[in-house]
């Protein structure tokens, strides 16, 4: 299987990978089971590992049955898909894990880097016939063609059939293809055609910061994409961006989450520390808990304030693309400060995580923990609630102030109230774009879970 962050991730793929650092030493070379493959990459001694580890380190290890033949499953990502159904959860009808899963090798170490290798666009359906890029990477071949969030899509590949019931045949060109040809319409009218062909990037999550001054408001706009990537690069713009926002003063704050499927805990930690009022500093953050066989991985963290950034409200632009890491981090802000969500759609809902386990030239993730805040809230699996529910505003770029996703903040933080509510038309195409947006990545990865 050929690495691809959109291509290869598919529906069975879309995860939580909460991977909590274990302090004392590393988990995965702790676990109970001796391997069975003694380094052998066979089929057979693959697969008795993996549900060997599965039996063990699995947050619902004991509901996996006697009889469960791993030998009967392609290989040790078909055996995690497998065990998901054994996942039951008190207040839940169905299986709650949709996502322990199994990845060579090589493909993990590229997609935890954050680099990708594809046209670097991301769209969705702004209604029935009007596809709209979503988000461009910089340093993408889209980012460098000048492509924007924003310009509509009229053709691609040579069809103007881009309708949602179209909708493979787009996730299909723009994930899974070496080249393609796109008919852009730009905000301005104007028509330009682009051949783009795919190629490795590192990508920069951090899209837009702006300040704005409203009234008597000075509003700071955060526009943040994966907790994945160049950690000393995202540390350090965390640091030039909250800075700069407490430096001019700003009263109220917007982080715009939207699309971001997760990342890094530890840059979670970091953004969570600089986000955090004084009042939190040296109080908890989060827990972990592991299954009865490993409490004594169990974990605690705490906040430990940076900045002089001090705000009792902070408003987060969400959806159902908005995952783990980026739960996780509104989750622990929670006890702390007024947390407003505002979005097309509540969050996707991942309270629980995992960590690379080896096993030959794979790694496997089956779900270890659970986690939850100072006040133990956690069991979002159904995602976080919005406060309040308008349309993604597919047609503007970031961090415009027409944008309806920021104009309805905007509206509450200088008058009190929100502007608009979401059109019947948008909630009916959301189950479309999420076609659209499965093959994108949504965990949250902890690098010193592995020495």
């Amino acid at each position: 299987m050929q690495f691809e962050k959109k291509g290869v991730l598919m529906a069975s793929l879309v995860m939580l990978v909460l991977l909590q650092a274990c302090k004392k030493n590393d988990l995965s070379n702790n676990l109970n089971p001796s391997p069975t493959n003694n380094g052998s990459n066979t089929s057979s001694a693959l697969k008795d590992t993996t549900i060997n580890y599965s039996r063990d380190i699995y947050l619902w290890y004991n509901q996996i049955p006697a009889g469960f033949n791993a030998q009967s499953y392609a290989d040790p990502n078909a055996i995690m898909e497998g065990i998901r159904q054994y996942s039951t959860e008190p207040g839940f009808s169905t299986p709650v894990d949709k996502w322990s899963f199994a990845m060579k090798k090589t493909e993990w170490d590229n997609l935890s880097s954050g680099v990708s290798g594809d046209f670097g666009i991301n769209v969705f359906f702004f209604k029935e016939g009007d596809l709209r890029v979503t988000s461009v990477e910089r340093s993408s071949p889209a980012g460098a063609a000048g492509i924007r969030r924003g310009w509509r899509i009229t053709k691609i590949n040579g069809s103007t059939d881009i309708t949602t019931s179209n909708a493979n045949f787009i996730s299909n060109a723009v994930w899974s293809s070496s080249t393609g040809s796109f008919t852009f319409v730009k905000p301005d009218g104007s028509s330009i055609d682009l051949n783009l062909k795919s190629a490795s990037y590192q990508e920069h999550p951090v899209y837009v910061d702006s300040i704005y001054t409203i009234n008597s408001k000075k509003i700071g706009y955060f526009s943040f994409n994966s907790f994945l990537g160049d950690t000393t690069e995202l540390y350090n713009e965390f640091a030039r961006v909250f800075n700069r926002f407490a430096s001019s003063g700003i009263t109220d704050l917007v982080v715009d989450l939207r699309y971001n499927g997760g990342g890094y805990v530890t840059v979670q930690e970091k953004l969570a520390n600089w986000l955090a009022p004084s009042s939190a500093n040296g109080q908890l953050m989060m827990k972990e808990q592991f299954n009865d066989k490993y409490t004594q991985y169990n974990t605690t963290d705490y906040f430990q304030k940076l900045g002089a950034l001090n705000l009792a409200k902070i408003y987060f632009i969400v959806s159902h693309n908005t995952a783990s890491a980026s739960e996780l981090l509104i989750n622990n802000l929670k006890p702390f400060l007024d947390v407003q969500l505002v979005g097309p759609s509540k969050t996707y809902g991942k309270p629980v995580g995992f960590f690379p386990i080896p096993v030959g030239d794979w790694y496997i993730f089956p779900v270890s923990f659970r986690s939850t805040n100072k006040n133990a809230q956690g069991n979002y699996f159904n995602g976080m609630d919005l406060n309040n529910q308008v349309a993604d505003g597919l047609d503007k770029d970031w961090g415009d102030i027409a944008e309806s996703c920021l104009q309805t903040v905007l509206s509450n933080i200088t008058t009190g109230a929100y502007r608009t509510s979401i059109a019947r038309e948008t909630i009916q195409i959301q189950s479309v774009n999420d076609v659209l947006a499965t093959p994108e990545f949504k965990g949250a990865i902890d690098p010193r879970k592995r020495k």
